[in-house]
């Protein structure tokens, strides 16, 4: 190899990038022993930017195109160098560059329960998760504070950063939103709207831009989630007057097809409940009496005598309802037979009955 080839060799006339792998932000090209000659040819592809810096000083930025390095299309690298008459020839810089395509479906959620104040439920603990896309906007920005002087710079190392940032931003977004978290399901596009742009300020201090913000889903932890299925349940329910009645309604069809057993049975425990629910109201309400009636007698004060109330005479309907229970029938469940509702065997095949 003669000396002329191997000086030739120093000298750097074609600077490009080809990526090699979708994780790659920021390479910095092998400069080592190089020097950079007058009209080399830069070239910098549709997704990319490169930036030239000198002595650790940011210099000129490139998008996508092919440029011939001179005075002209290097200014700001000419002022710091000084080169106020001519082009020095060669010159030492470090290029580095940098990938602006999109890195989509970057993955966020909250690894603990963030709490958000509700107006309906006040203080809420909620969870989330969704995708994400952005893209390097500001390369001199990034390399400040982010890719400095490395080689090589991975999308695995900020990562985790971005994630973080989204997940501490979040109750913010959700208070300035207004949706409460009942209606958030219905809303999910307005929620990752009001995070985005919680989000992008912070981001752009990084030279990063945020391209779309997607919630997937938002979530109370479980022993939230049950008490809301328990109001939710109840605010079915409506009025509970109305559903014991659609209830009892419900149950007559069944009741008629046992001839007449289930449905007295139905009867009387619909009878004793609503008898049992008069008592209470009685016994909590003593408002509720007719004006002008005295309120019950309290208990009798020691020593006083006691005057033996008069026992109320037994129902009249007492002993129509015991007729009733004896005349009543069923079905024998061995032989079909009609017998009595309290026989304890069939009269005709002589099979033992359960007790009903």
């Amino acid at each position: 190899m003669s000396l002329k080839d191997f000086v030739s060799k120093q000298f750097i006339k074609v600077i490009h990038w080809t990526e090699d792998g979708d994780d790659t932000l920021a390479f910095r090209y092998p400069m080592q022993d190089m020097q950079i000659s007058t009209g080399a040819q830069l070239t910098v592809r549709e997704s990319q930017m490169a930036l030239f810096v000198n002595e650790g000083r940011c210099a000129d930025v490139f998008g996508p195109g092919l440029y011939t390095l001179n005075t002209r299309t290097l200014p700001v690298l000419t002022n710091l160098m000084n080169w106020d008459k001519a082009f020095q020839d060669p010159f030492k810089s470090d290029v580095y560059f940098f990938s602006t395509r999109q890195k989509t479906a970057q993955r966020w959620g909250t690894a603990t329960p963030i709490t958000i104040r509700d107006k309906d439920f006040g203080a809420v603990r909620v969870r989330g998760y969704g995708i994400y896309a952005w893209h390097i906007a500001d390369p001199r920005l990034f390399q400040t504070k982010l890719s400095g002087t490395r080689e090589v710079y991975e999308l695995a190392e900020i990562e985790p950063q971005l994630r973080e940032t989204i997940v501490g931003r979040m109750s913010n977004a959700f208070a300035d939103s207004g949706i409460p978290f009942l209606d958030m399901a219905a809303n999910l596009v307005a929620v990752g709207e009001k995070i985005r742009a919680a989000v992008t300020p912070v981001f752009a201090e990084l030279g990063i831009a945020v391209d779309s913000f997607v919630v997937e889903n938002l979530s109370l932890p479980e022993e939230l989630q049950k008490r809301l299925d328990e109001r939710v349940g109840m605010n079915m329910l409506g009025n509970m007057q109305q559903y014991t009645q659609f209830q009892a309604a419900q149950s007559l069809p069944i009741a008629a097809a046992n001839e007449g057993g289930g449905f007295a049975a139905i009867g009387a425990g619909l009878a004793a409940g609503v008898g049992m629910g008069g008592v209470m109201m009685n016994a909590m309400s003593p408002a509720l009496s007719a004006p002008g009636q005295p309120p019950p007698p309290g208990p009798a004060p020691l020593g006083a005598p006691v005057t033996p109330q008069p026992t109320a005479p037994a129902a009249p309907a007492a002993a129509a309802v015991a007729a009733a229970a004896a005349a009543e029938t069923k079905f024998c469940f061995n032989c079909g037979s009609k017998i009595p509702r309290v026989a304890k065997f069939c009269a005709e095949c002589g099979t033992s009955q359960p007790a009903v």
